[in-house]
């Protein structure tokens, strides 16, 4: 088995601990000790961070291309020379722009699920694959929307259909990458159609952006609490759960920062008229490392605690900053952060002594 020194270590502490206990014999323990084979390199790691990288760089590749009108009329005389019935094309470069990028997205998503189907052990450039067709996706769905503009600035429904190629995509092919550009698609959705039906106006329903957003993050948590097991088969409850708590507690930050209040209605404030968001701001942090504690759910137990911590500087900030003296506002304030690093520290330390 080849495994990393980091593994190595847990591993043989465990397989010592079961010798200790009697679970496993001297000659078994040696026996499973010589099966581990240390990587000297991660080579998983850099192939994932390899791939990630090389979607980027195409990402920006491509958005270079399709905003470039000089190659992109060059691009439509060439596809005029392979096919005949592109002679409308060259009238219409929105043909080309939609055309183009929706065949390629065609091309990739059948490769990739080929490759998932007859080449399993591909996995991170399969992935890679079908997160092109995905980009490609976008910028077929993004040069419609341009062909079909007609001044209303209803863009929404072009994202929505966008969610639901991505849902269906990650959803199938189990792709965490694809399933996390599902997850910001449709919350760019929420935010432009709620915007679009007030109108542009600041509230919908008499709520403004960030309690609209405290909603949906609500619901998807709510979602990925009833499809968990279903979401866990398709290995995406992780990247689910991870969204549904940054929607839920940025925009909570940002309410007990802000409020449900317009920009003009705010500068005439005063801070205790937040206080009601401050504290569902805190309830919430304290809610979630409640939860975390009973089920020794680790991911909620961080985000509980670094919001808890969020909450608490940002309140600093806001009361003392105008009230007291700069010297002693940085003096706590560095001192406060000392005492966090060597509570860290601490924590590190012990960890990396269990793992020896």
């Amino acid at each position: 088995m080849n495994i990393t020194k980091k593994e190595q270590k847990i591993i043989q502490r465990a397989l010592t601990e079961w010798e200790s206990h009697g679970d496993l014999s001297s000659e078994k323990r040696q026996q499973l000790s010589d099966s581990l084979n240390i990587a000297t390199f991660d080579w998983k790691r850099l192939s994932r961070y390899s791939f990630w990288a090389a979607s980027i760089c195409i990402v920006v590749s491509m958005g270079s291309l399709f905003a470039d009108s000089f190659l992109m009329e060059y691009l439509g005389r060439f596809i005029n020379y392979l096919n005949n019935f592109v002679l409308y094309v060259i009238d219409n470069v929105f043909v080309i722009r939609i055309l183009f990028p929706t065949l390629i997205a065609l091309g990739c998503y059948g490769w990739g699920f080929y490759r998932q189907r007859s080449q399993e052990q591909w996995h991170y450039s399969t992935e890679a694959i079908l997160f092109f067709g995905v980009v490609f996706t976008a910028l077929a769905i993004s040069q419609l929307g341009v062909a079909l503009d007609n001044g209303s600035g209803h863009i929404a429904p072009l994202f929505l259909i966008g969610c639901i190629i991505y849902g269906l995509i990650g959803f199938v092919a189990r792709s965490g990458m694809i399933w996390l550009f599902f997850l910001l698609s449709l919350g760019n959705w929420f935010g432009l159609e709620t915007g679009y039906m007030s109108d542009g106006g600041t509230y919908w329903l008499g709520m403004g952006y960030p309690i609209r957003f405290v909603l949906f993050g609500s619901v998807l948590l709510f979602l990925c609490f009833v499809t968990q097991s279903l979401l866990q088969q398709r290995h995406l409850l992780t990247i689910s759960k991870i969204m549904g708590l940054l929607y839920l507690f940025v925009a909570l930050w940002i309410l007990s920062i802000f409020g449900n209040y317009s920009l003009n209605e705010w500068h005439r404030l005063h801070q205790t008229a937040l206080l009601p968001w401050v504290i569902l701001f805190f309830l919430a942090s304290l809610l979630c490392i409640y939860i975390s504690l009973k089920t020794d759910d680790g991911m909620l137990r961080g985000f509980g605690l670094t919001f808890l911590g969020i909450n608490i500087y940002t309140r600093f900030f806001e009361y003392f900053w105008d009230n007291m003296h700069k010297v002693i506002f940085f003096l706590i304030l560095g001192i406060s952060l000392a005492i966090i690093g060597r509570y860290a520290e601490k924590i590190w330390h012990t960890q990396s002594k269990n793992c020896e």
